[in-house]
C-alpha cells in the first residue's frame, strides 16, 4: 500500500490514464497552485471547461491531494535546517516510531529509508541550540538513537 492508502496496482492504474495534457497541468499546478484555469487553458490549448474537468479528475482520485502555501523559513524565524536519522534502540518498538513525533513542533516530515537508520527526519528550528532541544524531545518521545545533519544551504526544491 501506498501512503494514501492505495495499493500499488491502483496508483499504476492511475499512471496509465495520465496522458501529456494532464501531465502538462500537474506540473504547472506543481508550479504554481494558484495557476488560474485560463492560464492552465492558454498552455494546453484546451478550453477553459475542458481543463477544469482535467483537474477535477486527479483532485478526485487523489493525484492531486491538495493546495498549499510555501513558507519561507527563514523568513519565518526558522533558519537552522537538519536531517535526523533515527535508529531504534528496541527494533521490536520500530513500527511505533513514526506516530510518536508526529505532534513535536519542528519536525517537517518522517521517512521510511533503507539503510542502517530506519527513519529520517527532516526539521527546522530557530536556532542551534533550539534544534538541540528538538533533540532531547526526540529522545524523550522514542527510545532511539540519531545521527544529526545540518544543512548549509540549499540549492534547490522542486
Amino acid at each position: 500500500m501506498t501512503s494514501s492508502g492505495t495499493t500499488v496496482e491502483s496508483a499504476r492504474s492511475i499512471a496509465c490514464q495520465i496522458d501529456g495534457i494532464d501531465t502538462c497541468i500537474l506540473n504547472m499546478l506543481e508550479k504554481d497552485g494558484r495557476a488560474t484555469l485560463a492560464q492552465l487553458s492558454e498552455a494546453t490549448g484546451l478550453s477553459v471547461s475542458a481543463v477544469q474537468s482535467r483537474v477535477q479528475k486527479p483532485e478526485r482520485r487523489g493525484v492531486i491531494s491538495g493546495y498549499k502555501a510555501i513558507i519561507d523559513d527563514e523568513k519565518r524565524g526558522l533558519p537552522v535546517s537538519a536531517y535526523i536519522a533515527v535508529t531504534p534502540t528496541d527494533y521490536a518498538c520500530e513500527s511505533e516510531i513514526p506516530g510518536k513525533p508526529h505532534d513535536v513542533d519542528g519536525i517537517m516530515s518522517c521517512d521510511s529509508v533503507a539503510g542502517s537508520p530506519s527513519y529520517m527526519l527532516t526539521v527546522r528550528a530557530e536556532s542551534p541550540s533550539k534544534l538541540e532541544e528538538l533533540l532531547n524531545v526526540i529522545h524523550q518521545t522514542v527510545q532511539v538513537s540519531t545521527e544529526t545533519t545540518i544543512v548549509l544551504q540549499r540549492h534547490f526544491a522542486k
